[in-house]
């Protein structure tokens, strides 16, 4: 699984309905929204996507078109400089996933949006065709928006967009790109005074001689009466939020004004908090590793289903068949548990309630024994795999290579097996439950019996293909009659059950 994160800047910020049809035209698709913030000010939200690449595209995609047909940039007005609708849509690469990948993301999303929804694109940061578009501000800045563009898209050889016509409609165009984490980040200072705030933003952002990797602007905020210092930074790593909050505030007092509050608009990564902990504490020895939750989620992502799928779907050769029957089985198991729990204490279910409670626990141990199972056959085929491994130049090493090797085999023949045995035993319940548990949970007995006995003959193909391998005559043959028997057990359990599937 490729994990980026993907934050699509829309113009409308005051619009709570529109908003949300574009949210709802992302979440056609397996990808998560995390954050959205809205600023009338502005007139201007952004959205925080993350999941992975490919279902990315097409989730973005469908919200630019929808953000096509319900904004028109000839009615937009907001202190916020913007080209289009979707605005800018920048691909962050996370968890490992490398720069070039969102690079490929951008361009190919570009290149739908400019061919199909006819908008021009201009692409961006690390996507970015030539050069000179690399910094968003090269592009699109106060001074030159959609206003600007509508003519100089079809007369300045500069504005000639990446993908799609050289004309606007009233969707305006949209900007697409690849880059590394960005922080945006507000200072609003208890002043009306557009002027100082104007000074103070060129002061602090790097293109006037400021600080390196901000960029700044000055607005007005009407709803508040203040005045914000808008910023983006663009390496938070080599320029930290604390330092820039002092830099605008010492400026600000240097002019009388005082700061109101900050902001942090969208996500913010844990170690730019980190680094404001840091300064604020002078816990120079602090790290994140500290943060509890930080570990939590460490794993919860390793054992999310998204992301066993990911590894399950990747060219990696484990987890393979063996640990994707053992999770089958594991549902086929919680099927089980959730239909007597669905029986225990309903009317007229009073005479089996406490033999569903019985079956309840039995299943709820055996899901957690077939979880564990689908980790076992994957570390066992990376132990066969590094067995395979071992060195084989002398006599001696090509020995214990073999020794080690038939060992791993060995292995990776009793996990599967016993995958299959404790989900054959799962089916054992399973006449109970048609014959007296709760009638309206029936077809979810069938789905158990389907996933349990599909999970059986999974895990047997794996006893197989490694018994081929084994030369331990024994063992093989004792593997192969107990294979056969749960074959023959399973099937025996289930077509029984199954041949009244459709009655």
């Amino acid at each position: 699984m490729n994990y980026v994160e993907c934050v699509p800047n829309y113009s409308e910020g005051k619009d709570r309905t529109k908003i949300q049809q574009i949210i709802d035209a992302i979440k056609k698709y397996p990808v998560d929204v995390i954050d959205v913030e809205m600023n009338g000010d502005h007139n201007r939200s952004v959205v925080t996507v993350v999941g992975d690449g490919d279902a990315m595209v097409n989730a973005i995609f469908e919200s630019i078109k929808k953000a096509s047909e319900i904004i028109d940039l000839n009615y937009h007005k907001g202190e916020h400089p913007r080209f289009g609708a979707t605005d800018v849509v920048p691909f962050v690469p996370m968890f490992g996933t490398k720069k070039e990948y969102c690079v490929e993301l951008a361009r190919r999303l570009g290149e739908r949006v400019g061919n199909e929804l006819g908008i021009p694109v201009f692409l961006y940061g690390e996507a970015a065709a030539v050069p000179f578009r690399r910094e968003l501000p090269d592009i699109r800045s106060s001074g030159f928006q959609y206003e600007q563009l509508k003519e100089a898209i079809s007369t300045d050889e500069k504005y000639s967009p990446d993908f799609g016509p050289k004309s606007l409609g009233p969707a305006g165009a949209t900007i697409i790109g690849a880059r590394e984490f960005l922080i945006a980040f507000n200072v609003d200072l208890k002043s009306e005074d557009l002027k100082s705030a104007k000074e103070i933003a060129s002061r602090t952002r790097e293109r006037s001689g400021g600080l390196k990797n901000v960029r700044a602007l000055g607005f007005n905020l009407k709803e508040t009466k203040e005045t914000q210092i808008s910023m983006n930074l663009v390496n938070y790593k080599e320029t930290a939020v604390p330092e820039v909050f002092e830099f605008v505030k010492r400026e600000a007092e240097s002019r009388g004004i005082q700061v109101s509050r900050s902001e942090l608009v969208g996500m913010v990564p844990m170690k730019a908090l980190e680094e404001i902990y840091r300064f604020y504490l002078m816990n120079r020895d602090f790290s994140e590793d500290q943060i509890l939750e930080k570990k939590i989620l460490e794993l919860f992502s390793k054992d999310s289903i998204r992301g066993y799928l990911g590894e399950l779907s990747s060219d990696k050769p484990a987890p393979g068949g063996g640990s994707a029957s053992a999770m089958v089985a594991a549902m086929g198991a919680a099927l089980i548990s959730m239909v007597a729990g669905l029986t225990i204490g309903k009317k007229g279910y009073e005479e089996v309630s406490e033999k569903m409670m019985q079956i309840e626990k039995a299943a709820e141990e055996a899901v957690w024994e077939l979880y564990n199972q689908a980790d076992r056959d994957t570390k066992a085929y990376d132990n066969l795999s590094k067995s395979l491994s071992l060195p084989k130049t002398t006599p001696e090493e090509k020995e214990e290579r073999t020794r080690k090797i038939q060992e791993r085999l060995k292995e990776a023949t009793e996990v599967p097996y016993a995958t299959g045995k404790i989900a054959s035993a799962m089916l054992d319940f399973a006449p109970i439950l048609i014959e007296r548990g709760n009638k309206n949970a029936a077809s979810d007995v069938y789905c158990a019996i389907l996933f349990i006995s599909s999970a059986v003959y999974g895990s047997m193909q794996n006893v197989k293909i490694n018994l081929g391998l084994i030369k331990d005559v024994i063992f093989v043959d004792e593997y192969k009659k107990k294979m056969a028997d749960l074959v023959d057990e399973t099937r025996r359990k289930s077509e029984s059950m199954l041949k009244n599937m459709w009655n």
